[in-house]
């Protein structure tokens, strides 16, 4: 099981995130989230958490 954090401060809306992955969306003030916090395959999450250019996005193994 994997848990997905994000630093909505840090996030510049970039939409690297979006881009690679589809657990991500963007939100109406510009920034990404994901869809889902708590997963049991990484998937292209991992791709997202090092696409992203401020680093926003934290992954943890639970």
């Amino acid at each position: 099981m994997f848990k997905i954090k994000q630093d909505l401060e840090k996030c510049i809306g970039c939409g690297s995130c979006v881009a690679v992955c589809d657990n991500w969306e963007m939100r109406e003030d510009g920034k990404a989230h994901p869809k889902k916090t708590e997963l049991e395959e990484i998937g292209c999450n991992k791709e997202a958490k090092e696409i992203c250019p401020v680093e926003c996005i934290e992954i943890e193994e639970v």
